[in-house]
């Protein structure tokens, strides 16, 4: 389960205390734990985090999904992952 599912899963339970079951909140806390307990950082240069940062801030995304989104068109730039296709019967509104 990725980490924004898990976040949105432990404020609900957050704003619920009072009717989430123990067993629920038994079942969201281990998944939460398992998550932190498997987060494998990257070290990132200074220079190079900052200017992670500032893009991220600029496109309104966090820091772990700018890289993802890097990661992914950089892998499909260099054909190690398959390029989406578009249908050409499909609608782009303007955008390719």
């Amino acid at each position: 389960m990725a980490r924004r599912p898990i976040a949105e899963e432990l404020e609900s339970a957050a704003d619920r205390i009072a009717d989430i079951s123990r067993a629920d909140l038994q079942i969201i806390l281990r998944r939460a734990a398992l998550m932190l307990r498997n987060v494998a950082g990257v070290p990132l240069e200074p220079v190079t985090a900052d200017a992670l940062d500032s893009i991220a801030a600029e496109m309104a995304v966090g820091r772990s999904d700018l890289i993802q989104i890097i990661l992914r068109e950089w892998l499909e730039t260099n054909a190690y992952l398959p390029v989406p296709t578009i249908d050409e019967e499909s609608e782009t509104d303007g955008n390719a």
